[in-house]
């Protein structure tokens, strides 16, 4: 059975491509990387993204509490300025 992605609720970085409104656009994110990045960032001249919310396609942070199986089990999660630019703000270590 596949769950529900959880949608990014809401995302301040308004570098990113897939920025639209203080809102994602990407059809699905990744969150990893040696923090809880979006890896799915990424500043380029021109706007892009799907016309729909973006949503968690799948995090490796295997540390964080929301982490099942590799999958986000937050009701949504919000993207924003952390240890880097784009990072998720849910994250949070077990």
């Amino acid at each position: 059975m596949t769950q529900a992605m959880p949608a990014v609720s809401e995302c301040s970085v308004t570098s990113c491509s897939y920025n639209s409104d203080v809102s994602c656009h990407a059809g699905a994110i990744t969150i990893g990387g040696d923090h809880a990045h979006c890896g799915t960032f990424i500043d380029i001249s021109f706007k892009g993204g799907l016309d729909v919310r973006g949503s968690v396609g799948a995090c490796h942070r295997s540390e964080c509490r929301h982490n099942e199986r590799l999958e986000c089990s937050a009701g949504a999660i919000t993207v924003g300025a952390g240890q880097d630019v784009a990072d998720c703000l849910t994250y949070s270590p077990r």
